[in-house]
């Protein structure tokens, strides 16, 4: 059966082909009574839209590029959520490649989006070398998301407020009567402004020489390692603040395999209120680092960009809140 065309539409509409077009672009120099004669007799038919003429045509894809850097953190799922939404709510599509598995076969990271013609790209976390987004900015829209490194000019940067999560979660343990305070720190600028602010919260409440900080790789793993460290010394601390929710689930680990138990020996505050976190046997006291408010806020950007090309690059930071939940409780 042969599928229905534009000059289908527009004979059924009474109507050129030319008004159908603008009213399959959402144009507002349309009539409402035509626009709704035109998407009548579209429904009626069956027709859909050729995406690849209509990219030919306007020179677009209707595609955004998103390049994540670790498949493997939960937190990226709530942020690509509120990305999409609004991207899909305007009628573009995300495409996602691996950025740390196109490191490693040799390949510029964002190569194969590019190649792909994408009119935008979104990179979601800490690359390597943002810097190198510098000559893809002049081609093309690039907003960074969830991520604090210094952007080439004309590029965006949406995120959380990372000290003021990390003075929350200091603050709570604080709060509950905790004075040997243990902080598992991450890597990139987001793990030295959490690390920096917890230091800062801690000497703000004359507890700088009770706090312990200890470097990871933000993983289960090297969370499980840390805490196994932490736990095995002379001074054991009774909280330890994790830099993310990954890293706060090796600390549960590492606590009940060491006979602790979890907030009577040791409480634990977590990062990024991942969905791990919310899991009723984890019940994990979290910093909510408002991912998808976050995607979304990329989105926005991205959108404004394809309005108004050019200027400089903005930085927007998201308002976290601390979940309180069952791995905190006052200190033993």
């Amino acid at each position: 059966m042969r599928q229905p065309t534009i000059r289908d539409v527009a004979e059924r509409a009474g109507v050129s082909k030319s008004l159908v077009s603008l009213v399959l672009r959402g144009s507002d120099q349309v009539r409402p009574e035509k626009r709704d004669a035109v998407l009548r007799a579209a429904q009626e038919l069956g027709y859909r839209p050729n995406a690849a003429a209509r990219s030919l045509s306007e020179q677009r894809t209707r595609t955004v590029g998103v390049l994540l850097n670790d498949l493997r953190n939960p937190w990226f799922v709530d942020l690509l959520d509120g990305l999409n939404s609004l991207l899909h709510a305007n009628g573009l599509h995300m495409l996602l490649a691996d950025a740390r598995l196109n490191r490693r076969t040799g390949q510029d990271p964002a190569d194969p989006l590019l190649d792909l013609r994408v009119d935008g790209l979104v990179v979601v976390g800490t690359l390597p070398d943002p810097a190198a987004l510098g000559a893809v900015a002049e081609r093309i829209p690039v907003v960074l998301a969830g991520s604090r490194e210094p952007a080439p000019p004309g590029v965006d940067v949406v995120a959380g407020d990372d000290e003021r999560g990390a003075r929350l979660a200091a603050e709570h343990l604080i709060g509950l009567g905790h004075r040997r305070i243990a902080h598992i720190a991450g890597y990139g600028v987001v793990g030295e402004l959490r690390r920096g602010s917890f230091e800062a919260t801690m000497l703000r409440h004359g507890l700088a020489e009770r706090a312990v900080v200890e470097p990871s790789d933000m993983t289960e793993e090297g969370g499980y390692r840390t805490t196994v460290r932490l736990l095995s010394g002379p001074e054991r601390p009774t909280a330890v603040f994790a830099v993310n929710d990954m890293a706060a689930i090796g600390v549960l680990s590492a606590a009940e395999e060491l006979g602790l138990r979890v907030p009577r020996d040791l409480s634990v505050v977590g990062y990024d209120n991942t969905s791990i976190a919310r899991l009723r046997h984890v019940w994990l006291t979290t910093v909510d680092n408002t991912s998808h408010e976050v995607g979304r806020r990329a989105a926005r950007c991205l959108l404004e960009r394809f309005e108004g090309p050019g200027g400089a690059g903005r930085i927007q930071l998201a308002t976290p809140t601390l979940e309180i939940r069952g791995s905190t409780a006052p200190a033993p």
